[in-house]
C-alpha cells in the first residue's frame, strides 16, 4: 500500500487532541487551521477529541432555549442551536474544502450513521430534525433518541466545526436544555442503546475509517505538534 501524506490531494490528516480539551482552545486552533488550509499551505485536517463540558450556542439559538438557571453558554459562529459537549463524547471537527455543503452535510450524518452500524446500533437522519437518531416506538412511550448532532459553518469553500457522537456521556448534561432546539425528544449514546461500555477511545479509529470513506479520502495521522509546524 502506497504511503498517505499531505502532499496527496485526497489526503486527510488526522489529528488527535486529547480529552478535557476546553473550548475555546480548540475553536482558536480550529481558526488558525482554517486559515492554513484556505492559503494552501495544509491539506484537509480533521481534528478528533473530547472537550471539557461546555454549552455551546450556534446562530439560531432563540433566546428561550438558553439554560434558564444561567448556566455559562459559549457563543459560536457555527450553525444551529444549543448543545453540550463534554467527556464520554466524541467531538470531530472536519477542516476541509467542500462545494457543495449540503452534500458535505449529508457525508457526515451517514459517517455517524456507519458508525453506529458498527457498534450494533441502528440510526438514522429524521426528516425536519438535524443529527442522526435511534427511532422511538409510540406505542411504548419511547422518544426518538438524539444520538450525533451536525453543526457548521463554511467560509471561503472551507469548513469549520462538525460533528458530536455521544459515546459514553452522562445523559444528565442535557436536562437543562433542549438539545439543538427540539423539545421532547431523548439523547441516548452507543453505550446506552447496547448495554454495554463504548468509550471514545474505542470509537475513534472506526470514526477516522468511516468519516475518510464518507468524504472519499484517506486518511493519515498527524501529531498536533507537527501540525503547529506546518
Amino acid at each position: 500500500m502506497r504511503p498517505i501524506h499531505g502532499d496527496d490531494p485526497h489526503a486527510l490528516a488526522i489529528v488527535r487532541l486529547g480529552v478535557d480539551v476546553p473550548y475555546e482552545q480548540a475553536w482558536s486552533l480550529q481558526r488558525w487551521v482554517h486559515g492554513k488550509r484556505v492559503a494552501g499551505e495544509l491539506s484537509d485536517t480533521v481534528l478528533f477529541l473530547e472537550h471539557a463540558p461546555v454549552y455551546t450556542a450556534g446562530k439560531r439559538t432563540a433566546p428561550h432555549e438558553r439554560p434558564a438557571d444561567g448556566t455559562p453558554v459559549v457563543d459560536v459562529d457555527r450553525g444551529g442551536r444549543l448543545t453540550w459537549h463534554g467527556p464520554g463524547q466524541l467531538v470531530v471537527y472536519p477542516i476541509v474544502g467542500v462545494t457543495d455543503v449540503t452534500a458535505y452535510t449529508c457525508r457526515l450524518a451517514e459517517a455517524m450513521i456507519q458508525i453506529c452500524a458498527d457498534f450494533g446500533v441502528t440510526a438514522r437522519q429524521v426528516r425536519g430534525r438535524g443529527g442522526v437518531w435511534a427511532v422511538g416506538d409510540p406505542a411504548l412511550g419511547l422518544p426518538d433518541r438524539q444520538l450525533g448532532a451536525v453543526g457548521l459553518r463554511v467560509a471561503r469553500g472551507v469548513t469549520m466545526h462538525g460533528f458530536a457522537l455521544n459515546c459514553a456521556n452522562d445523559p444528565r448534561w442535557f436536562n437543562r436544555i433542549a438539545p439543538c432546539g427540539i423539545p421532547d425528544v431523548g439523547v441516548s449514546s452507543l453505550s446506552a442503546e447496547t448495554g454495554r461500555r463504548i468509550v471514545v477511545e474505542e470509537v475513534i479509529p472506526i470514526a477516522e475509517k468511516r468519516l475518510a470513506e464518507a468524504l472519499g479520502m484517506e486518511s493519515y495521522d498527524l501529531h498536533e505538534e507537527d501540525l503547529l509546524r506546518r
